[in-house]
């Protein structure tokens, strides 16, 4: 009985031996291809907890450990390449967005000088694979929400200058020239019917410069627009499969083959509300199911990592934090991806789709910038002057101006009463 008895013993202990193997698998991978991640919030973390103050003792990145993401978790992670979002609210639309922008997109390059034995501040998809050898992590900038911009393509362009690699259309809120993902919803209503024409109008400025078309958090109009008019692949740099979790913020099967004819590509999310559907429960299991799904409908080279890390609330048990990533990759290994796919979605697919941005850049170098600006009329808000406008497009600038005499006068009469 004893021959029998170990061969059930060795049966049992299969499965926890072919884990160590699927995962040193992945580890051995991923030292040579590492993640190239669409989205981390890690910026943001760092305004609200010490108001991008990383002189701060408690906003070391080797030692914070409240968050997501600190550096050996970067390291166990095997993250090679992130782009840090420079994230502001909705709320600063019409307001101080593009200044809070530029407090984010500082702090990231602040991050680069503090932390230069980490990372490296790379603008190109050759500083990636720089990065890749250098074993730091290729810090990308993305701004998470067209509204960073205040509907100037100067700022856009300004944007760039700075080293921001891809714009988000919109967040969770329309801008004057694009409808957002919201509008899908009961929550809100279309404005522009997906893109307006001055949205076209960035779009193409975006290819021009080589600045990679986010479609995260738009409405499917505009995912639809979008898709039709850029020059270069678009990305999706932290959503999931809508067929699996009917969230607006995923992206649905018949568009998932439109980026496929296009050369785009689709980072999975790994916030729990857009993998299960459900804010309090979701595993990497699922969030796997995500990749498979994207791969089945879009193909391997369209599927790729947006984990949201330090964005978002709750995520998948087992991918805790951003050291987590060979686990999914394991997983992947086990439902039997190539090497070859797992490479793709891992790095190559998006080295590929920002390799191909810059060739359309390069094709569009003698077009001049695009310097009419936005109609005045299709802007909201007080708090923006009319310089360079036609008196009569911008007479209701001037109201503003009333209100500190309508104001003064009762107290005037006051006085001479």
């Amino acid at each position: 009985m004893k021959p029998v008895l170990g061969g059930y013993l060795l049966f049992a202990l299969l499965p926890f031996c072919w884990a160590d193997l699927y995962q040193a698998e992945a580890e051995r991978i991923m030292n040579q291809t590492p993640v190239i991640d669409g989205h981390n919030d890690l910026p943001w973390q760092l305004l609200k907890k010490f108001n991008n103050r990383l002189s701060e003792a408690g906003a070391n990145l080797t030692l914070l450990n409240d968050t997501h993401t600190n550096i050996p978790k970067l390291q166990r992670g095997h993250v090679g390449g992130q782009f840090w979002a420079a994230y502001v609210p909705c709320d600063t639309q019409n307001k101080d967005a593009v200044k809070r922008t530029l407090e984010q997109i500082d702090v990231i390059h602040r991050m680069c000088d503090k932390y230069p034995e980490a990372f490296t501040c790379v603008t190109s998809s050759a500083g990636i694979q720089d990065a890749f050898r250098a074993k730091k992590v290729a810090s990308l900038i993305g701004v998470e929400g067209g509204h960073s911009i205040d509907s100037s393509l100067g700022a856009l362009r300004m944007f760039y200058r700075l080293g921001v690699r891809y714009m988000t259309l919109t967040h969770s809120c329309n801008t004057p020239w694009a409808d957002n993902w919201l509008v899908d919803t009961d929550q809100e209503q279309p404005v522009h019917g997906g893109l307006s024409d001055f949205g076209r109008r960035v779009v193409w400025e975006m290819n021009r410069l080589g600045m990679l078309v986010d479609l995260a958090h738009v409405s499917v109009q505009t995912m639809t627009d979008v898709l039709a008019v850029s020059k270069a692949p678009v990305i999706f740099s932290h959503s999931s499969a809508y067929e699996l979790c009917n969230s607006r913020r995923n992206v649905p099967d018949h568009l998932l083959r439109t980026v496929k004819e296009r050369g785009g590509l689709v980072m999975v999310n790994f916030y729990n509300l857009y993998v299960s559907c459900n804010k309090e429960a979701a595993n990497l299991s699922q969030v796997a199911d995500h990749l498979d799904h994207i791969r089945k409908v879009a193909g391997a080279t369209a599927v790729g990592f947006g984990g949201d890390y330090d964005g978002v609330s709750t995520v998948p048990q087992g991918l805790e934090d951003v050291s987590k990533y060979p686990a999914l990759v394991a997983e992947l290994l086990r439902r039997n991806w190539s090497e070859s796919d797992v490479e793709a979605a891992l790095a190559t697919n998006l080295l590929r789709v920002f390799r191909v941005a810059e060739e359309v850049r390069d094709s569009l170098a003698q077009e001049p910038p695009d310097d009419e600006p936005i109609e005045y009329e299709t802007l909201e808000g007080q708090c923006r002057t009319s310089y360079g406008y036609p008196a009569q497009a911008s007479a209701s600038a001037s109201a503003p101006s009333m209100l500190p005499a309508a104001l003064l006068f009762p107290l005037l009469l006051s006085r001479l009463l």
